[in-house]
């Protein structure tokens, strides 16, 4: 299989449905390598790997040592990494650390969360050979500062600013855009207002592409399920019970067998 370019993820608007999934080491980057068009190692990593409340914790220094590994796994698929909280307030902090996960890992693009406000940033990476996926609607960063996690586009004023934040992201050289936590009129409105693909979670299906939390999507993260989720495997489950089945071979004597004894 070809890996796919940043042209085939751009040209694909109006013709194919984009797939995206998390990833964040070898093995299961490996295992959705050439089955997704995109990977994409999350800071959601900070939540469903590390226990935390948020990902505002992620560090840049952890970001470059999962994208290396997912890297490594993920040969065919396009593959993007987030930029974490704090590592792009200003645009020379943008670029050095951008760099930094350009040379150290060999990913194909960064992610930036923000809109009109973060246009300016976003293009100073494109204009430096940083390729840039964008991040509005609901902004996992800005959890703090919002008091939560809440959908967007409720209100007219909010409808409004959408699409502002799509069109200034896309003319500041973004080639694609994830929409979160959107009302689906507004989000297929911000996908008819651009002409880079707008990537949804949690944003209806009438967008260019869709992405989801491998643990979310594969029934690994127990500690809630958010609305927007189709679980595709009940993993926890699954997990649990070869576990115990394992346990019980072990007190049975009934692992090894002779035929797994040297």
């Amino acid at each position: 299989m070809k890996k796919i370019s940043i042209n085939g993820i751009k040209a694909s608007k109006n013709y194919k449905v984009l797939s995206m999934i998390t990833a964040y080491d070898y093995l299961f980057a490996k295992l959705f390598d050439g089955i997704v068009d995109i990977v994409l190692v999350g800071d959601s990593l900070n939540m469903s790997c590390n226990g935390k409340a948020d990902t505002l914790s992620a560090s840049l220094e952890v970001m470059i040592y999962h994208s290396k590994a997912v890297a490594k796994g993920a040969e065919n698929s396009f593959i993007v990494c987030d930029m974490p909280f704090g590592t792009y307030t200003n645009r020379e902090e943008a670029l050095k650390n951008s760099i930094r996960v350009y040379q150290e890992t060999g990913v194909d693009a960064v992610k930036i969360e923000g809109g009109e406000s973060r246009a300016d940033i976003i293009r100073y990476l494109t204009q430096n050979s940083i390729a840039v996926m964008g991040h509005i609607g609901l902004m996992p960063q800005f959890v703090r500062s919002e008091g939560g996690y809440k959908v967007k586009g409720k209100t007219e004023q909010e409808r409004e600013q959408l699409i502002k934040d799509a069109i200034a992201v896309e003319e500041a050289g973004a080639f694609a855009i994830v929409v979160e936590g959107v009302k689906s009129d507004i989000a297929k409105a911000i996908a008819q207002s651009v002409k880079i693909p707008i990537i949804g979670i949690g944003a209806g299906n009438e967008v260019d592409g869709q992405v989801l939390v491998w643990s979310d999507m594969l029934g690994f993260f127990e500690d809630f399920k958010p609305k927007f989720v189709r679980e595709y495997l009940n993993g926890a489950e699954l997990v649990k019970e070869s576990v115990k089945k394992f346990v019980t071979d072990v007190e049975n004597r009934d692992f090894p067998s002779e035929k797994e004894s040297y």
